[in-house]
């Protein structure tokens, strides 16, 4: 995460200023208060529907980082995935997504 963008969750959400220590955990809550979070930050933001949860987000930037050419070895790291089969699912975008992966194959996009 870029230093700004954690400045800025910081000051909203409690980072930890123990960044230094890469084994720390960056929040001091767990998962169901930032699920929570992520969740009230959608709202606001104005962000409705179905997929309107953190793994809607999850898999909008995994679908997202496809798209953009992000090798799938990266975004596998980049999700905590064990086996890159898991993150391959992302390459199986359809509909919108696979006409522009496609078009940028054959130099169109």
């Amino acid at each position: 995460m870029p230093p700004t963008l954690l400045d800025m969750i910081g000051l909203v959400h409690g980072l930890r200023e123990k960044r230094v220590k890469r084994t720390a955990p960056l929040w001091d809550f767990g998962r169901t208060t930032a699920w929570k979070r992520v969740v009230g930050l959608m709202k606001v933001a104005g962000i409705r529907g179905p997929h309107a949860t953190p793994k809607g987000l999850r898999h909008g930037f995994g679908v997202a980082a496809v798209q953009a050419g992000v090798p799938l070895n990266l975004l596998q790291r980049w999700l905590g995935h064990a086996q890159l089969t898991t993150t391959a699912t992302y390459a199986n975008a359809v509909g919108p997504e696979e006409r522009n992966i496609a078009a940028r194959m054959w130099g169109q996009a």
